[in-house]
């Protein structure tokens, strides 16, 4: 597991020379190791470097690891990087700090049914379609402002920001600027971008958080 510590050090220090080169304080941009594939003894061997960070596309697979992760370690806090269906809801919000991944009305409604519910409030990021790729997740970046406007007046639900996954194989930067802009015309200020090939650009872009996966952990399961 020392490979893990080296490679979490190795990206620590990829995203502060980022922030440099982009004029930003260092400190600004969040690091969330996406562990989903890898056992509980991977983010164990994280959490022992002060890793607190982390991402989960599963709701079952994260179940399984973290509820005495986060016993053991009350600061964990642990983002859903999937697409969430709604009879998942209740176990993503009781179990998840941050759900990235809110791309439609229905799910908004969902959300804020068992929000108010279980009277425990998930940061809430709206995940964005920004390459317009049919076989991904995420709202058309023309509806977005629809949908923020939309959890504000009628789901009870402030979005804390956007997230986006660009398409593979094109210049990241464009969508991230995209991306930025949407965020800041609707008064948001997280943003979650960028993965293990293009985060630095995305640092450049404005990126708060950026996830990163098999630079740290190796390759999937």
């Amino acid at each position: 597991m020392s490979d893990i510590a080296d490679g979490l050090a190795a990206i620590h220090s990829r995203i502060a020379a980022a922030e440099t080169a982009a004029h930003r304080a260092p400190g600004s941009v969040a690091l969330v190791a996406v562990a989903k594939t890898h056992p509980a003894e991977a983010v164990i061997a994280a959490l022992a470097t002060g890793q607190r960070l982390f991402g989960e596309n599963r709701v079952q697979e994260a179940k399984s690891k973290y509820p005495d992760l986060k016993a053991l370690h009350p600061d964990l806090r642990l983002h859903l990087i999937g697409p969430l269906q709604t009879n998942k809801v209740r176990e993503a919000v009781a179990l998840f700090d941050v759900i990235e991944t809110l791309d439609r009305p229905k799910l908004a409604r969902v959300l804020a049914d068992e929000i108010e519910r279980a009277g425990r409030r998930p940061d809430i990021l709206i995940q964005v379609n920004i390459g317009r790729e049919p076989q991904k997740a995420g709202i058309d970046p023309d509806q977005a402002d629809t949908l923020i406007a939309l959890c504000r007046s009628e789901y009870r639900l402030e979005p804390s920001g956007l997230m986006c996954i660009p398409p593979a194989g094109e210049d990241p930067a464009p969508h991230f600027r995209r991306l930025g802009e949407i965020a800041a015309r609707n008064g948001l200020s997280v943003l979650s971008m960028g993965m293990s090939e293009d985060f630095p650009t995305a640092i450049a872009c404005g990126a708060t958080h950026v996830r990163v996966g098999s630079a740290i952990f190796g390759h999937r399961g």
